[in-house]
């Protein structure tokens, strides 16, 4: 009962806030920007050629409000939301009409899962192996030297690292193809299907593993220097402690804690990470759909896209969050 009130408690209620501003921030800021997604519409519907009377606007006018969820007073439409974000029904989409927002979602969403997953676990144990070993001998001149070819890389933006892959691997030596990975609605998957994956999701994967895997290496390589300064671990050095049990039991254990912990402060940050570097790599995820939907002011697709991205980044935080316990015995038995 304890750890209910004063660990688990909490967490649930912040989880709780959380989505619900961030929802109410999306819903409101499109809103505030006083762009109008149906008359947008209708002058689209126009300026192609064809004529509607004042009858006819004034009528597709409040059809379409309807459609969007943007029929009635602010307040109105904000409880309308919320009626479609519970039953996941964020109507059809705009520029992909009548395609209902969800199965746009279903269609897209797995690749990026897919990449953000991947290159973030990868990223996370190969900056943390890496970037223990070099904190332990960080004496050496290998160790130095990888640190000095980190601090360079680490400060790139995400856009600026994958436009030089692109470069590099795309167009100057044409390894990997320049994008137009394009799946349809029903995915049959087979050996040219994951080939056709691999090649087109390994240059955005290696941006996110290189950068990513960068700030997870200085933190760890700063995080063991610190702890093996520490006076235990130097007590356990003097008393004959052998070297192997010295760093799985006295250094890991105390430098993974923090990595656990910046692991879910950062999920949201390596989260719009992959969906920029989509965007760069035309890769077929949420990222490249969220673009589309910006551009063409697709008001229920960012809803849905928006949405979608807080309950999983808020989600894996929680997650996380929860798991710590039984990484620190500080907490259980606090």
């Amino acid at each position: 009962m304890r750890f209910l009130r004063s660990y688990l408690l909490p967490r649930l209620i912040q989880y709780v806030l959380v989505v619900f501003s961030g929802i109410t921030a999306v819903f409101l800021i499109p809103r505030l920007a006083g762009q109008d997604p149906v008359l947008e519409m209708i002058a689209q519907i126009q300026v192609q050629g064809s004529t509607l009377d004042p009858t006819a606007v004034k009528s597709l006018t409040e059809t379409l409000r309807e459609l969007y969820g943007l029929k009635g007073t602010m307040f109105e439409q904000y409880l309308t939301m919320w009626k479609r974000v519970l039953h996941f029904d964020f109507g059809p989409s705009f520029f992909q009409f009548p395609t209902p927002v969800s199965d746009l979602l279903r269609i897209y969403l797995p690749w990026t899962l897919g990449l953000f997953l991947t290159s973030t676990v990868i990223a996370w144990l190969l900056g943390n192996i890496v970037g223990a070993i070099a904190g332990y001998f960080s004496h050496r001149s290998w160790s130095k030297a990888l640190d000095t070819a980190i601090m360079f890389v680490r400060p790139i933006p995400h856009y600026i690292f994958g436009v030089l892959l692109l470069i590099l691997f795309a167009y100057a030596w044409r390894i990997f193809p320049l994008g137009g990975l394009v799946f349809g609605r029903r995915v049959v998957f087979n050996l040219a299907l994951v080939v056709a994956v691999l090649k087109h999701s390994f240059l955005p994967a290696l941006t996110l593993v290189i950068l990513g895997g960068a700030a997870w290496f200085q933190q760890m390589k700063l995080l063991v220097q610190n702890v093996k300064r520490e006076d235990f671990v130097q007590y356990a050095q003097s008393g004959g402690i052998r070297e192997k049990t010295l760093i799985f039991r006295y250094i890991l254990p105390n430098a993974m804690l923090p990595q656990v912990t910046q692991l879910a402060l950062q999920f949201g940050q390596a989260f719009s990470g992959t969906l920029i570097i989509e965007m760069v790599f035309s890769y077929p995820g949420m990222g490249l759909l969220l673009y589309r939907s910006v551009t063409r002011g697709d008001y229920n697709l960012v809803m849905g896209i928006t949405v979608l991205s807080i309950l999983t980044i808020t989600t894996a935080v929680l997650l996380l969050d929860l798991l710590y316990p039984l990484l620190d015995p500080r907490i259980r038995h606090r």
